[in-house]
């Protein structure tokens, strides 16, 4: 991590807790800071590996557009952790690097599709407090997702922004996931998203 946590980790123990970090030693080479801070409540832990573990068995949406309005949201939050993330995961799952890079500056970079596009501003908009969803942009997406991706993909907006602001209020940030993989660092928010 690159700053202290506002929380600080606390040694992962127990049986529920050799299984966290094995688990975490099989998906990020190492057991991150960041779960030693859950770590004081593993009531929370539990449930929020849970739903990871329960939402990445969705797939009436393209992954490719739920990573990209995951990193929208935590680039709209500042979930320097989440982004990390992200880009390790889009690295490690053969997504668009070059597309997951730009999602921070998705409004000036040249890269994504007009549904990509719609998918990054509708993730923003959810993001927003309050959130300024509008039916043109919902009805777009609608048609050219369907209910049910539209569904999936609200969804996973809404939990991207669980993690990120738990993360960002924790005072969770990046632990270099996407530099252990020789990726080079993600592109800087754009003006409109970093003011919002």
């Amino acid at each position: 991590m690159t700053s202290t946590p506002r929380v600080p980790a606390l040694e992962i123990t127990g049986l529920y807790g050799t299984v966290v970090k094995t688990f975490s030693k099989k998906m990020f080479g190492k057991v991150p800071e960041s779960l030693g801070v859950l770590w004081h409540s593993p009531a929370v832990l539990k449930f929020s590996v849970g739903l990871g573990q329960k939402s990445s068995r969705w797939h009436e949406c393209d992954e490719d557009l739920k990573s990209y309005a995951h990193m929208a949201a935590a680039s709209l939050i500042g979930c320097s952790w989440c982004l990390d993330l992200g880009y390790f995961q889009a690295h490690n799952e053969g997504l668009d690097l070059t597309k997951a890079r730009e999602v921070p500056r998705w409004r000036e970079s040249d890269v994504f599709t007009p549904l990509e596009r719609d998918v990054l501003e509708y993730a923003e908009a959810m993001s927003q407090t309050p959130p300024t969803v509008t039916d043109a942009l919902s009805a777009r997406l609608l048609d050219q997702l369907g209910a049910p991706a539209l569904v999936e993909l609200t969804s996973w907006v809404a939990l991207a922004n669980l993690y990120a602001r738990t993360n960002f209020a924790l005072g969770i940030e990046s632990e270099g996931f996407a530099a252990s993989c020789g990726l080079p660092p993600l592109s800087q928010p754009s003006r409109v998203a970093s003011q919002a």
